[in-house]
């Protein structure tokens, strides 16, 4: 495993983090025993920096976390959660809110605390309500470490927050199809030139990078002369900037976990070619032809007053235009927003009403409803029941072979 320092108070910590927001899951819920067998794995390997957040798998990772890391796992790693600060309307909350979460993490304290998700005019609400004096007074107790902020609005408003109080980090969203979205490099060198550690979510966008990789894509990465996997190539073009000190990702398969291990003991600074940055730069228009949400799946504008499942409409409908596979896409968008997988309600685009709310919480500020109907003229529509019926066969007889 490699390691980078944080600027301010010298931690060492591993270029690799483990984020907690997609864990694996059984039946609904996290499951805990693969789990905390993932998690502890991956600290026995090196990783020493573990991120989670009040509402990620609807509340239950901090407390998953907490007995995850017991018998000596806390001990080992830096451990980074976020004040929700959508939730906050009083200095009071705050003080609540971070009481309750060292209680849910069955810890003393926090290594790494964000305001988590901020843009400008949510940062301007929580400056009204004190939150640079929580933040002294939290630090003062022994409460939290190191004060930092994650981010998902402009450029000009992220270096207005950095400069706005001696944070010790950042969290951005940054890989290379966001050079220009959000903070985007630009970001990245402002935070990094005032000091801060700066760490990166969504290296993969949400899967998008990896799964499923078009044809086209493909094409394009076979040519390089070094053969790697799409996500080492997301995961080094990422680490290759010597201003981002640890990549978050939401590993949930062994597999994933032991390539982006390897890939962590071997992804220096500076250490790809400019053949190579080329490459992948042509990677990025292809993509930018392709795809058509924009959606990380991060599930922050659920759940939807209407019932519609926003994530998985847009992941089927971008994974359509990535592999144009639209028999695939339509089982899959009746198997998945349709129900038949999980056997409860249908959360299919159509249902949406307009309302607007998802698009106030989007961190990627998307249009979504007008989004949501372009995927309900594509993947629904008079054949819808066809597609259903064909759904309900396929994973049946799915159930069929797993039980013989």
């Amino acid at each position: 495993m490699l390691y980078r320092k944080v600027p301010k108070n010298g931690d060492e910590l591993s270029i690799l983090g483990f984020g907690c927001m997609r864990l694996p899951v059984k039946e609904g819920k996290i499951d805990e025993e693969r789990a905390s067998r993932q998690v502890r794995h991956a600290v026995d390997r090196g990783v020493n920096y573990i991120d989670t957040a009040w509402p990620y798998h609807i509340g239950e990772s901090e407390p998953f976390l907490g007995r995850a890391l017991a018998g000596g796992y806390r001990e080992k790693v830096k451990l980074a959660t976020k004040l929700p600060s959508w939730t906050v309307e009083t200095r009071e909350d705050m003080d609540r809110i971070l009481n309750a979460q060292l209680e849910r993490l069955r810890t003393g304290h926090i290594d790494y605390y964000l305001v988590h998700g901020l843009v400008g005019a949510l940062w301007e609400k929580m400056e009204k309500l004190d939150v640079l004096a929580f933040l002294d007074r939290a630090r003062a107790d022994g409460k939290i470490i190191n004060a930092g902020f994650s981010f998902h609005g402009s450029t000009a408003d992220f270096k207005r927050i950095v400069d706005s109080y001696p944070w010790d980090f950042c969290q951005i969203q940054y890989n290379f199809l966001d050079e220009k979205n959000q903070a985007g490099t630009e970001g990245l060198e402002y935070a990094a030139s005032k000091g801060l550690a700066v760490i990166v979510m969504e290296p993969l966008r949400g899967g998008k990078l990896t799964n499923p990789i078009p044809p086209a894509v493909e094409e394009i990465w076979s040519e390089a002369e070094v053969k790697r996997t799409p996500a080492e190539w997301a995961l080094r073009w990422t680490w290759n900037r010597p201003e981002v000190t640890v990549v978050l990702s939401g590993m949930n398969e062994e597999s994933h976990i032991e390539e982006n291990l390897k890939i962590a003991d071997e992804a220096y600074p500076n250490s790809l070619t400019e053949t190579e940055l080329q490459l992948v730069k042509k990677v990025e228009q292809k993509y930018r032809k392709l795809m058509k949400t924009g959606c990380t799946g991060c599930r922050y504008c659920m759940p939807c007053p209407s019932g519609v499942d926003i994530p998985f409409c847009f992941e089927i409908y971008d994974n359509l235009h990535l592999s144009g596979n639209s028999d695939e896409a339509k089982v899959m968008y009746a198997a998945k927003p349709g129900g038949i997988i999980r056997g409860d309600f249908s959360g299919y685009a159509s249902l949406c009403v307009q309302c607007g709310e998802c698009m106030e919480k989007c961190p990627q500020h998307l249009k979504i409803p007008e989004l949501l109907e372009a995927v309900a003229e594509e993947l629904e529509g008079p054949d819808l029941e066809l597609w259903e019926e064909k759904a309900r066969q396929t994973f049946r007889k799915g159930e069929r072979q797993q039980k013989s």
